[in-house]
């Protein structure tokens, strides 16, 4: 095989394909990335974990047909370090490959690819099509909830929940539960539960990705294919039932504050700077009519801050973890946002001013009573 290409296109394609590549797994060949000639101009990379698996394609110019197995951090570490020119690459019949750019030459040594797992076949003549930039706000407003305990089972994973006219997205860690709601057109309804870990990667390879096109999205028994442009990836679903997450968010409250997310946002990673000192993270909410009060102590010292409100309720005094609610506020870009509580050891429920496009219910922390 002999081919040449610019070296940042194929560094920057080298990039989205070591996502998939884990230095966790035990199987030699999966620490690799695969090079293989498709016979049109173009050259195919892969890369697998067993659980997510990356192709991508990038035009070339060729001279030779053939395909390798390179070491992935090395081949990616060389490329990346050589100079933005046309890099040439050539592998001989023991399988080393040659890399040549400019006054610059190195010689690897590759494997053939019989060992190399093929990426999960399925039909990919129909798919639900969803819009990039929906799939990344839904992916950046829920992932972050995903249990990262493998021991907790299903709650590593983000549900992907498909009804007629729209496309649902949640997870939980038995902390807190995320749900973010889009209107969508789907063939079929559907729910499909993917490892959070898998969803980030999606999540950065969408967001390095300049071109704005739609993603087609194909499910089968075991499998989710997203593909964009010349880029495939395909994830193994988890198995198992998701919590059923309509039954535990609250119908009704006591208490509904509303409140500008920017400033409460500010003021609780003010607070949360002594929250670190003391136990649990905690921060303190104390509700008022016009203003709550927030507040942290830790043997260091305390802090208190004070943010204008609505309030259509009950006072009340909760605690939380300071985290826990600074995680949410970023993930979201409203200007105002609800919280709604019941009592001080319920759930705070977040959710915008009109409508359902997200819903976040967090646990409170039990406050001591002196």
């Amino acid at each position: 095989m002999k081919f040449s290409c610019n070296q940042q296109l194929l560094s920057k394609s080298l990039n989205t394909i070591s996502k998939a590549v884990s230095s966790r797994v035990t199987i030699p060949i999966l620490k690799g990335i695969l090079l293989q000639t498709t016979g049109d101009g173009q050259v195919k990379m892969a890369a697998s974990d067993l659980d997510i698996s990356i192709e991508k394609k990038l035009p070339v110019s060729i001279y030779r047909e053939g395909a390798v197995v390179v070491s992935a951090k090395l081949f990616t570490d060389i490329i990346r370090k050589l100079p933005n020119e046309e890099v040439e690459i050539e592998i001989d019949d023991n399988f080393n490959v040659a890399i040549r750019c400019l006054t610059s030459e190195f010689v690897i040594v590759g494997q053939p690819i019989e060992e190399f797992p093929q990426i999960g076949l399925i039909k990919e003549d129909e798919g639900i099509v969803i819009k990039k930039e929906i799939i990344k706000e839904m992916i950046k407003k829920t992932a972050f909830c995903a249990s990262i305990e493998k021991a907790r089972g299903i709650i590593v994973g983000v549900l992907t929940e498909m009804e007629e006219d729209s496309l649902t997205m949640v997870a939980l860690d038995g902390f807190r539960m995320a749900v973010s709601r889009e209107n969508t057109k789907n063939k079929e309804n559907r729910k499909i539960v993917i490892d959070a870990r898998i969803i980030n990667e999606i999540y950065k390879i969408l967001a390095e990705e300049e071109e704005e096109e739609d993603i087609n999205l194909i499910i089968d028994d075991k499998k989710a294919v997203f593909l964009f442009g010349e880029t495939r990836i395909v994830s193994k679903l988890l198995e198992g039932e998701f919590i059923k997450y309509n039954e535990i968010i609250p119908k009704e409250y006591k208490c509904r504050l509303t409140v500008n997310r920017a400033e409460l946002l500010d003021s609780v990673e003010r607070a949360s700077l002594m929250a670190r000192e003391g136990r649990n993270n905690l921060i303190k909410l104390s509700i008022e009519t016009d203003k709550t009060i927030i507040t942290s102590r830790s043997e260091e010292g305390n802090v208190r801050e004070e943010v204008f409100i609505k309030n259509e309720g009950e006072n009340l005094e909760i605690g939380f973890n300071a985290k826990y609610i600074s995680d949410v506020l970023k993930a979201v870009g409203d200007e105002e946002i609800v919280m709604e509580f019941n009592t001080a050891v319920s759930p705070c429920m977040i959710k915008p001013t009109e409508g359902d496009k997200y819903e976040y219910l967090i646990l409170p922390v039990r406050l001591s009573s002196n």
